[in-house]
Formats: C-alpha cells, structure tokens, sequence
C-alpha cells in the first residue's frame, strides 16, 4: 500500500500534464503572437491616419472587409491552389524517396546525379514556369509539375542526410549477422532518415503554395495566383492582400497539417528534440 501511495503520487495527473502542455504553448506561440498583434495595431494606426494612401496600403480592417466581400470568390479560386499544392507535394514526396534511395544504393549514380540536382536548382522559376505552362498548357499538370519541381530539392537533401547519420556500428553488426543491404536499409538507414525526412517536409510545404501561385500567375484558368492578378488589374490592392491573407493561412495550416503527421507517426522525435533542447541547456 505505501508503495501504491507513492507511485500514484509520483504520476502527475491528466489536469497537471494539460496546464503544462497549455503553459508551455504560450510560452512557445506567446512572443510571436504579440509582436504579430503589435505590427497589425501599428498597420492599422499608420492607415488611419492616412500617412499612406489608402490604395497603397489598406487598412487591415479594410482588407478583411474586402476579403470577406469576395469570400465566394477567394473559396472558388482556393479550391485549385489547394488541388495542386497537395497533387505537386504527394508527387514531390514520392520521387524524393525513390531518387533519394536510387543514390543511397549507388555510389556511381550519387556521384553522376547530385550534381545535376543542385545545377537544377539554379533554373530561375520566373522562366521555368511560363516554358512549363506553354508545354503542358493551362490546366491542373504544369501547377503539379512546378510545385513538385520547387519541394523535390529540399526533401532529396533530407532524406540523404538522414540516410547517412545511421550509425555504422549497427550496420556492421547486421552485416555480420549476414543481412543483406536492403535489410540494414530497411532497418537501419531507413528509420535513421526520419527526423531529417519530417524537417524537410516542413521546409518545403511552405514552399508549395508559393510554387503553385506562382505557377498560376504564369497561366491558369483559376487560383489565388490569377485572382490576385485579376485584382492587379484593377488596382484593388485590398483584394491582392486579402488573397495573399488566404495563402498565408493555407500555408500555416498545410504546415501545422505535417506537424501533427509527425507527432502522431513518430512520436518519440518531439521527446527526443525537448530533451536534446534540456541537455544543451
């Protein structure tokens, strides 16, 4: 019995861990959140005051009424953004892991192909973009192809860093053990790859949407890409605003959307990383 006593005291409660949880959120999103609130209220008092013209810079008052006028309009041109951020990044993610394991296998392709995918990386998009439109024409590909394009770098160097942090000792030991390569692949290097994996793809779905907007303003039916153009057009800065407000919350969202994969799938990288975070202090 004491020693249940002691047990159960020892455990915190399920209110304790949430008041942690909750306190350790604020901490985190605190700073950011207030020096956001600060930036917007400075916005809003500039605007106000009419230091800038109003068709320069609206006020952000302005831009959500104006955002909320055309929300048909922004959900209708969301809908094909979203299409092909998601259809680009699911192709991105599946040729950076085969890519990334052809080399991780070959010395000789390693050595031939990682060049030319850093050479590739110096293509400017501005030019690459209306070549790929007028290739593949106005539709849902040539987004996909340039939103796969703009992610697949990032997550090829991720995964090979990954790869290679596997620990030599323990792919000796599975070699002695008679294993063959693609066991201690699968075993080893595989499961190695996973904190550099979920790094890169943070990295490159903030990259996705700005890939498939930007392919949209080189030629597209829809979008956000050509909303914000047609509002150009018109001068009507409030709406180009409000459109870019509607792909920084896709953004986030698409974002926090890979952080919670992660911490479902591998939750043993946030207490590795918090306890990385107490060592170093």
């Amino acid at each position: 019995m004491k020693l249940s006593r002691v047990t159960t005291a020892s455990v915190p409660s399920s209110s304790a861990r949430d008041s942690s949880l909750v306190s350790r959120g604020i901490v985190v999103v605190g700073p950011s959140l207030v020096a956001f609130l600060v930036l917007i209220a400075i916005w809003q008092a500039v605007s106000a005051a009419g230091m800038v013209p109003a068709n320069m810079l609206p006020s952000p008052t302005r831009i959500l009424d104006a955002g909320w006028a055309e929300r048909d309009a922004l959900r209708r041109n969301t809908i094909p953004t979203l299409l092909a951020t998601l259809a680009g990044f699911a192709l991105s993610v599946t040729a950076a892991f085969l890519v990334a394991t052809l080399l991780d296998f070959s010395g000789v392709l390693h050595r031939a192909v990682l060049p030319l995918l850093i050479i590739s990386q110096t293509l400017p998009l501005i030019a690459l973009a209306p070549l790929v439109v007028l290739w593949f024409g106005f539709g849902l590909l040539p987004k996909v192809l340039l939103v796969a394009f703009v992610t697949f770098f990032p997550m090829v160097v991720g995964l090979m860093r990954g790869f290679g942090s596997a620990e030599p000792e323990a792919e000796h030991l599975l070699h002695s053990m008679g294993a063959s390569r693609w066991m201690v692949f699968r075993m080893i290097r595989l499961p190695a790859s996973v904190p550099s994996f979920f790094s890169s793809l943070r990295i490159s779905i903030t990259y996705a949407v700005v890939g498939a907007i930007f392919a949209e303003y080189a030629g597209a039916v829809s979008g956000l890409g050509v909303y914000m153009q047609s509002a150009k057009n018109v001068f009507r800065t409030d709406l180009v605003l409000a459109a870019v407000l509607v792909s920084t919350v896709l953004t986030l969202a698409l974002y926090g959307a890979v952080v919670i994969v992660e911490r479902l799938f591998v939750p043993w990288l946030r207490i590795e990383r918090s306890t990385g975070k107490r060592a170093t202090r």
